[in-house]
């Protein structure tokens, strides 16, 4: 699921509904939390997916279903959501037409004993300003590229912060499978120690080494609570990126696992500085101040003012009473021709155009050393997964045999234990890294590149 391409082919939330076909099953005890009228308010105003009716329930979570809840829920993402509409509201504003005035005038003459009662004549009139050299267009055109731009900034945001979720989901599991490796640990630790007790109760060895063992059972028993601890904080991180409340047990069931992948990097970064949400950005961003500049100069051009007028004299005025009057105005741009105006719009073409070049040599960085890290941390899990692991494993197992048999002493137990320890951590280490620069490369690329 390409989730920028989800969001363009919905026209970026012109409906919410639309743009989130490939929303998340919610499970409640076994049950989808689709069917349940509980939670179909999905409005921003509404509670986290009406969650609270559903305290103390289980929520089951793909890495896809988990990205489909952050799109329909995230307030970041609501937030840069509300950008668009700004700038939908500027681009009504930029093409309307100037109001027509309306005027009521008097005129009376103050000699020959004229007054207003009865020399007096009432003048309504209409004018209307006409703006000339396309004015109206350029506005136009510059408040068009503006809301393109909110919206690429929109799906940048999208970027970002999926980018998030999948890093933050994952933690999760590297938390889980650190968990799952010390609890390992120390059951077998667990076991070693009562079995130990037994032995130093019948004098076959000496009481520092139980306490050597002791000790080894209490730090696997400290790597399990920092496990949970810190499986604990990811979780609070992914409910709050998705919205969800701290009473729903989240379940993930997308695996932290190797699956190797060998991009095109020519390709990738073709993709990323023609696409990538940012730098379309900060192109329609120049493009803007390049209308806006077209605006400044045809400010230099006067608009002009057309009006219309009937005058209405009383019963006691002029033998001409009503009398018809047609005015034209225009501005003499002697000394005000928009000087200012057209060096500040070319300022900001080329602030925007600085801005486009630096953006696209962030990216192709961001896209290579993305590429570059991808590379290095595929080729250490390989090496973990020729054998090393394995080794690591088969060792400990022999001398933990060994030791219960009296053919390996307490210190090469402990040794053989600490070697598979910090290999098979290093390992699961290495496996989340190879896959957060895999998301890293996504992410800087500006899409999914497939497994």
């Amino acid at each position: 699921m390409n989730v920028l391409a989800q969001f363009r082919q919905a026209r970026l939330f012109l409906s919410v509904g639309a743009a989130l076909t490939a929303m998340c099953s919610l499970v409640l005890d076994g049950e989808s939390l689709a069917t349940d009228s509980s939670i179909k308010n999905t409005s921003p105003a509404a509670s986290p997916i009406a969650l609270e009716a559903v305290s103390e329930k289980r929520l089951r979570l793909s890495l896809d279903e988990a990205i489909g809840l952050f799109l329909q829920q995230n307030l970041d993402l609501l937030i840069a959501r509300f950008g668009i509409e700004f700038s939908k509201g500027q681009e009504i504003t930029a093409r309307l037409f100037p109001n027509p005035v309306a005027s009521v005038g008097v005129v009376s003459s103050p000699v020959e004993g004229r007054t207003l009662s009865n020399s007096g004549q009432i003048y309504p009139q209409i004018q209307q300003l006409f703006e000339l050299a396309g004015k109206r267009g350029y506005r136009i055109e510059g408040a068009e590229f503006g809301t393109q731009s909110a919206e690429a900034g929109f799906e940048d945001a999208v970027r970002q912060l999926s980018f998030a979720v999948k890093d933050t989901y994952y933690r999760i599991q590297l938390a889980r499978r650190r968990l799952a490796l010390a609890e390992e640990n120390k059951d077998r630790f667990s076991r070693i120690l009562e079995i130990n007790t037994i032995r130093l109760k019948k004098g076959f060895i000496a009481e520092v080494d139980l306490i050597r063992i002791r000790l080894q059972y209490i730090d696997f028993q400290s790597q399990v609570i920092q496990a949970i601890q810190e499986a604990e904080l990811a979780r609070s991180d992914l409910r709050r990126l998705l919205r969800v409340s701290p009473a729903i047990e989240l379940e993930l069931t997308s695996n932290l696992e190797f699956k190797w992948l060998d991009p095109d990097i020519a390709k990738l970064g073709a993709i990323a500085v023609e696409t990538r949400p940012d730098v379309r950005a900060k192109r329609l961003i120049l493009s803007q101040r390049q209308a806006d500049l077209k605006l400044a100069k045809a400010y230099r051009v006067p608009d002009v003012t057309i009006g219309a007028g009937y005058g209405i004299q009383g019963s006691r005025g002029p033998d001409n009473s009503n009398q018809m009057a047609f005015s034209f105005g225009m501005p003499l741009p002697l000394f005000n021709r928009n000087q200012g105006g057209i060096m500040q719009a070319e300022a900001a073409v080329q602030s925007a155009e600085a801005d486009l070049g630096k953006t696209l040599n962030v990216v192709e960085n961001q896209v290579d050393v993305a590429y570059r890290n991808l590379i290095q941390s595929r080729r250490l899990v390989e090496a973990y997964l020729g054998g090393v692991l394995d080794d690591a494993r088969s060792t400990f197992a022999i001398v933990e045999r060994a030791y219960e048999r009296g053919g390996a002493t307490l210190l090469d137990l402990l040794d053989a234990a600490r070697t598979s320890r910090t290999i098979q951590q290093n390992f699961i280490e290495a496996l989340f890294h190879y896959q957060r620069n895999v998301i890293q490369l996504e992410s800087a690329v500006g899409q999914e590149i497939g497994i």
